[in-house]
């Protein structure tokens, strides 16, 4: 019998292997971010930074894009208000609602986020080949997409 530890290191599934991914670009990206003046960030941050727009978007959609239920966005969306990176501001187009916006320090971050996630992306293009990179892209992006079709979560986010 193969343990667990073992089958991880040799074959590893689909989600010790996005696991290992996204915690490994989260450390890149937050340690790079920390030495340029963000240091206040933290990975979970990520979950509303990563789909924020410059020109604001409702916390429903940030729920959506990102996958995670929306009282966690809420909190999310608070701790970015408290750090300076956000503010809740009406939306134009119905008043009831409001855009999560970023500050103009929310804007320098996104920038600076940008850059680094390019550089990372040039670099396994680099190490793969452009045309493999682009491919292993367009199907990481369907195994996503499918796998979040998949799952239908509950009422509590669970």
């Amino acid at each position: 019998m193969v343990s667990r530890a073992e089958r991880n290191a040799t074959d590893p599934d689909l989600g010790v292997l996005s696991g290992r991914l996204l915690f490994a670009v989260q450390q890149e990206l937050f340690t790079t971010l920390s030495a340029q003046g963000f240091d206040d960030l933290k990975p979970r941050h990520g979950g509303v930074l990563a789909y924020l727009d410059p020109g604001g978007v409702r916390a429903t959609e940030l729920s959506r894009l990102s996958g995670l239920h929306k009282q966690i966005i809420g909190t999310l969306i608070d701790e970015l208000e408290a750090l300076g990176y956000v503010v809740r501001e009406p939306d134009p187009a119905d008043r009831r609602a409001k855009l999560v916006c970023p500050t103009p320090r929310g804007l320098n971050q996104m920038r600076a986020a940008d850059k680094v996630m390019a550089a990372i992306q040039r670099r396994h293009a680099r190490r793969l080949g452009q045309q493999n990179y682009q491919q292993f892209k367009v199907m990481f992006r369907d195994i996503a997409e499918h796998q979040r079709q998949a799952v239908t979560p509950s009422a509590d986010g669970t």
